[in-house]
């Protein structure tokens, strides 16, 4: 019976860490700023930080398991939502068409950055911090180094501000996006064929899949992720900035990498980065609550990520024991 106990335990902290955690720190912040943490502004708040970190580190995640990585995906975002503003209120393209350009914008650059890592061999890190840089440029260079802002419609705004079934329609995002990401990960054959691919991409060529088709197919769902989180982000702030993209970068691989060490230790696993990114903005608004410095925030993400790569490398060690 103690075996078992123990044994239970042991499965239980395994699998919700992180989720125990967030719990406790959402308790400990209650009791050192009663007055404004456990409010409903607050989780509006978080909810609102949280929402386009979790959609990117999706797409971050994705790449993560087939034993890749996308350094671009901060920088893309900034063109994206750049671009967004831009094609209604420079170009006066209608927003509905402007979306489906965004759309197919993003999808291209993950499609780039797919042929870079798999037909020209470059390693990952490289060829997607390189498109990464471009996009940098590249919003530089549309902006002119000054922010877009207009008029822009009410059928645009709503995209991040409205209502469904008295839900904000940003949460309902995130539950649908993740939702189909784990589906198709856990029951379907593309999903066991990314698992296998990270796991051991010359195991699984041998066995029939196709390496091509997983690496770009990869790249190109990731680049649609980040284009739809993009226009999210643009109806969210309705000006386009230069510098808002980049500051994504960090937050997302932490919720990536620290999202596989909890409900399927070992292994990236949507609901885990959730989890993980929930944890973020808990962590944050708590610290920023209690009057920490604006540095603590880089401080916190860095020691999270070098924290979550510890553990994740872990986890994937002591699976690969049993």
């Amino acid at each position: 019976m103690q075996e078992f106990i123990v044994s239970t335990a042991r499965t239980v902290l395994s699998k919700y860490l992180l989720l125990l955690l967030a719990l406790l720190l959402v308790v400990t912040f209650s009791v050192l700023v009663p007055d404004t943490f456990p409010t409903v502004t607050t989780a509006r708040s978080i909810l609102d930080a949280m929402v386009i970190v979790t959609i990117l580190a999706i797409a971050e995640m994705l790449i993560i398991i087939i034993g890749e990585y996308d350094l671009s995906i901060g920088f893309v975002v900034g063109l994206l939502h750049i671009l967004m503003i831009g094609l209604i209120v420079k170009q006066n393209i209608p927003w509905p068409l402007a979306i489906v350009l965004v759309l197919s914008i993003g999808t291209v650059i993950g499609l780039v950055n797919g042929i870079l890592v798999y037909y020209f061999r470059i390693n990952s890190f490289i060829a997607t911090l390189g498109t990464g840089t471009i996009a940098y440029g590249l919003s530089n260079w549309y902006t002119n180094g000054q922010q877009l802002f207009g008029s822009l419609p009410k059928g645009f705004t709503n995209i991040y501000s409205a209502k469904l079934f008295g839900l904000p329609v940003a949460a309902v995002y995130v539950i649908v996006i993740t939702s189909l990401a784990w589906f198709v990960l856990e029951y379907t054959k593309t999903g066991r064929q990314l698992y296998a691919l990270g796991a051991n991409r010359r195991a699984a060529e041998l066995t029939g899949i196709s390496s091509r088709k997983i690496v770009l197919g990869t790249y190109v769902f990731g680049g649609l992720i980040v284009a739809i989180a993009a226009i999210i982000l643009a109806s969210r702030l309705r000006t386009g900035s230069v510098s808002t993209g980049p500051d994504y970068l960090l937050p997302i691989f932490v919720g990536a990498i620290l999202g596989s060490t909890t409900i399927n230790p070992g292994r990236p696993n949507p609901w885990g980065t959730v989890i993980a990114v929930m944890l973020l903005g808990i962590g944050i608004s708590g610290l920023q609550q209690l009057g920490a410095q604006f540095f603590v925030v880089p401080l916190f993400n860095g020691v999270t990520l070098i924290l979550g790569v510890g553990l994740a490398t872990y986890s994937s060690g002591r699976g690969g024991n049993r």
